[in-house]
């Protein structure tokens, strides 16, 4: 199903040509996901039980704990990332595994840089929380991790 969505996308890109900002990821990563949610919607027309989306694995290596404490915190961190809304693991998903800056990643959802940012921190606060709850040791010591600056923070004035 990637390589449809991926296809469709570049094909609007295509015939889009002369409309293509400077920057065309963040306009990609937008169509990218309308095309995306247009396929869900004609599955689940389709289909009853619509096609759900297997949750990546995040390879993370940490040579201080042990690997049973680091399948536990993955496992804790998969279940968390699963647990929390639709919403907030795109947001937080644009952000930390596609690179984007705030910016950007606003431009992909059509909304203000501060409301992005706004939502960044949400999302990320809602999984800190779903991390303790199912048993993720939150970093060394077992204290919350300090906030992280978005991409944008350090560029701006």
């Amino acid at each position: 199903m990637a390589e449809v969505i991926v296809a469709e996308t570049f094909l609007i890109a295509w015939r889009r040509l002369g409309e293509l900002p400077a920057e065309p990821l963040p306009w990609l990563f937008g169509t990218a996901r309308r095309v995306l949610a247009n396929h869900v919607r004609y599955t689940k027309r389709r289909s009853r039980h619509g096609d759900t989306i297997p949750l990546e694995y995040l390879e993370v290596g940490d040579p201080v704990s042990s690997p049973a404490d680091q399948v536990a915190d993955r496992q804790a961190f998969i279940t968390a990332f699963a647990a929390i809304r639709a919403e907030d693991r795109e947001v937080l998903a644009l952000v930390g595994w596609d690179g984007l800056s705030s910016r950007e990643a606003a431009e992909v959802l059509g909304c203000t840089t501060t409301a992005f940012s706004l939502r960044l921190h949400r999302a990320r606060r809602r999984l800190l929380k779903k991390m303790a709850t199912y048993g993720h040791s939150l970093g060394e010591g077992g204290e919350e991790p300090r906030p992280c600056q978005t991409p944008d923070a350090a560029e701006a004035p």
